[in-house]
C-alpha cells in the first residue's frame, strides 16, 4: 500500500467503486456476446467461444494503452515488468479457471465461490504474518459474503465440490494473487499504464494462443468481425470494461489495504444485478437476442445491504497510514 492521506484514501475507494460498476456491465455484455458468437459459428466449444471473446478487448486494449503510452513503454523498468507480468498471469488464469468452472456449476454457485478471497485475503495475511487482523476485518468479510450468498440465491443443497466448484475455487485463488499482488510495497512507484499495457499484452497472447488451439476446422471468424452488434459489444467491452476499469484498479488499489480491496470487488456483484434488470434487454434488441430481463428482488436489497455494511464497516478501523502534508 502506498502512504497515503485520508484525502487521497476516499478518492481511492470512489475511483475502485467506479471500476467495479464498469465491471458491473461487463456479465450481462459477455453473456449477449457468447450468445450471438454462438449463432455466429456454430459448433464451436465453449472454451474457443471464451477465448475469442477474451482476445478482441484485450489486443485492442494493449494496442490503444500501447499508443497512448509508447514513450513509456520503451522505458519499461525492471519492477514495472515484473508487475505487469505477474498481473498478466494471475488474471489469465482467474479468467480461464472461471469460465470454464461456470460450465459445470450454477451461476449463484460461481459467484459466491469466486467471492471467496474477501476471507482468504485476511487468512493469508494473517498467517504470513503471524498476526491476527482486528475483529473488524473478520465481521466484514463474512457479511459480504452472506451478502453473496443472499444476492446469488445460492441453494446450498447444490453446493458440491465438484469440477465446477473447484475451478471456481482455484479461480478465486487466482484473483487473490492479482490483488495481492497489486498491493505489493515494492511496486509502490511504477507507473499504472505501461504495467496495465503490459498486463493486457499477457492476456491477449494467451487467450489468441487458446484460440488458435481451439478453433474448429473452417471457422469463418469474418462472421464475427462483419457483424455490427459484435462488433459494437466489442467496442463497449474494450472501452469500458477493460480500458477504463483494469486502469482505475492498477492506479488506485495501491492506496488502500489489500484487505479492503478484496470487500470493496465484492460490490460489483452488486452493480451487475442493477443493471441485469434493463440491460439484457437493451442488448437482445441490439444483436436479435433471447435474454430476458432480470427482476427486482429482496435478495438484491437484502444481499448489496450487507455488502455495502460490510464494507462501511471496514472502513470504521483506523489502521491506515497517513503521508506527510
Amino acid at each position: 500500500m502506498n502512504p497515503t492521506n485520508p484525502a487521497q484514501h476516499r478518492k481511492a475507494i470512489w475511483m475502485l467503486l467506479l471500476g467495479n460498476l464498469l465491471w458491473g456491465v461487463s456479465f450481462p455484455l459477455i453473456k449477449s456476446l457468447v450468445l450471438l458468437q454462438a449463432r455466429l459459428l456454430p459448433g464451436s466449444s465453449t472454451w474457443f467461444i471464451t477465448a475469442s471473446t477474451l482476445l478482441p478487448r484485450f489486443t485492442l486494449g494493449a494496442l490503444v494503452l500501447g499508443i497512448i503510452c509508447f514513450g513509456a513503454m520503451r522505458t519499461l523498468t525492471r519492477s514495472e515488468w515484473k508487475q505487469g507480468l505477474g498481473l498478466g498471469v494471475f488474471v489469465t488464469a482467474g479468467m480461464i479457471f472461471q469460465n470454464d468452472g461456470l460450465q459445470f456449476t450454477s451461476a449463484s454457485t460461481s459467484a459466491f465461490l469466486t467471492q471467496l478471497y474477501a476471507i482468504m485475503i485476511p487468512t493469508y495475511l494473517a498467517l504470513r504474518l503471524r498476526r491476527s487482523p482486528p475483529w473488524t476485518v473478520w465481521v466484514s468479510g463474512a457479511m459480504a459474503l452472506a451478502g453473496m450468498a443472499v444476492l446469488a440465491r445460492l441453494d446450498w443443497r447444490d453446493l458440491r465440490l465438484g469440477r465446477g466448484e473447484l475451478e471456481t475455487l482455484i479461480s478465486s485463488v487466482f484473483y487473490m494473487g492479482q490483488i495481492l499482488w497489486l498491493g505489493r510495497a515494492e511496486f509502490a512507484g511504477n507507473r499504472a499504464l505501461p504495467v496495465t499495457t503490459l498486463m493486457f499484452v499477457v492476456l491477449a497472447l494467451g487467450s489468441g494462443v487458446m484460440s488458435v488451439a481451439l478453433a474448429p476446422p473452417g471457422v469463418n471468424m469474418l462472421a464475427m468481425w462483419t457483424n455490427g452488434a459484435w462488433l459494437g459489444f466489442t467496442l463497449i467491452l474494450t472501452t469500458v470494461c477493460t480500458l477504463a476499469a483494469f486502469t482505475i484498479m492498477n492506479k488506485w488499489q495501491p492506496f488502500i489495504t489489500t484487505t479492503e480491496a478484496g470487500l470493496l470487488y465484492c460490490s460489483e456483484p452488486v452493480f451487475t444485478a442493477m443493471l441485469a434488470l434493463f440491460l439484457p434487454a437493451w442488448f437482445s434488441l441490439w444483436g436479435s437476442l433471447n435474454y430476458a430481463n432480470e427482476t427486482l428482488g429482496a435478495n438484491l436489497l437484502l444481499g448489496g445491504g450487507l455488502i455495502t455494511a460490510a464494507n462501511v464497516l471496514i472502513q470504521m478501523n483506523p489502521r491506515r497510514p497517513v503521508a506527510p502534508a
